[in-house]
Order: structure tokens, then sequence, then C-alpha cells
């Protein structure tokens, strides 16, 4: 079986913004997706509609997002967002203290069985639930991107 990773927004902005700012982190990505080649990726709703956002929000055209979300969308699966993930978000935000929004984000992780979750603003290397790990894939662990 293919392990499941879970991409949040602001991993997933670096792979399609093409700013100086952007350059290194979107390298970094790219090189350590082509040695996950095996895994499949996984975003839900949420995810691309905060992405929608952000590149609303660098003045980017909507059709040119569009077509951003519509690739990703050839390369990752997809979740929908339902009650069940509300409410498990909730538990979660009581238990590890993150944001709602970053509840969701773990939650949908969760019910999608992903076993590594890429995500920029969460703690590295937190397991949650015994079973998905966050990862932040621009942290060097030693010169070596270990995920």
């Amino acid at each position: 079986m293919k392990d499941r990773i879970f991409i949040d927004t602001n991993v997933l902005v670096y792979i399609h913004l093409f700013d100086e700012e952007s350059q290194n982190k979107r390298k970094a990505l790219q090189n350590l997706l082509h040695r996950r080649i095996d895994a499949e990726l996984i975003i839900n709703v949420q995810v691309i509609n905060e992405f929608y956002n952000v590149l609303l929000r660098k003045n980017i055209e909507d059709n040119v997002i569009q077509e951003k979300i519509h690739a990703q969308l050839e390369t990752c699966s997809a979740s929908e967002l339902s009650l069940k993930t509300v409410f498990s978000a909730w538990k979660l935000r009581e238990k590890y203290k993150y944001s709602y929004w970053d509840s969701l984000i773990l939650a949908a992780a969760l019910e999608n069985n992903c076993a590594i979750i890429y995500s920029e603003d969460m703690q590295h290397d937190q397991i949650i639930e015994d079973r998905l790990t966050i990862v932040n894939p621009f942290r060097e662990n030693n010169g070596v991107i270990k995920y």
C-alpha cells in the first residue's frame, strides 16, 4: 500500500508560486516529492479554498489560480469536509491546542489515513493520535531532509 501524505496549504503555495522568496522552498519540496514518488498525495476542500485565497491576495488572476488547482488535482486526491471532520477537529483542537483551522486539516489527514502531513506551521515531528506525523518539509536534519 502506498504511503499517504497530506499537503497543507502553506506547502501547496510554495509548489505554485514562482517568486524569488518561494524559489528555494519550491526546489526543496520538489526534490522531496520526487524521492516520495510512490506516495499518494492528499489535499481537501479547505486546502483548495485557502490556496485560492492566498493567491488572490498575491494579485494572481482567478483563471490562473483555477488552472493551478486543476493541475494540482491531476497529481493528488481531494477529500470533502464533513460534519465528522468538524467534530473530530474539535477534539483534536482541545487535545493538541492547534488553531481550529489547523485542527480541521489534521482531522482531514487522519480521516484519509495519512501517515504524514507536510506543513510548515505546525510542530515538526509531532505525532497526532499515534498515527500521523507532522513534517516540516523545509527543515533539514544534519543537512538532509529525511521525509
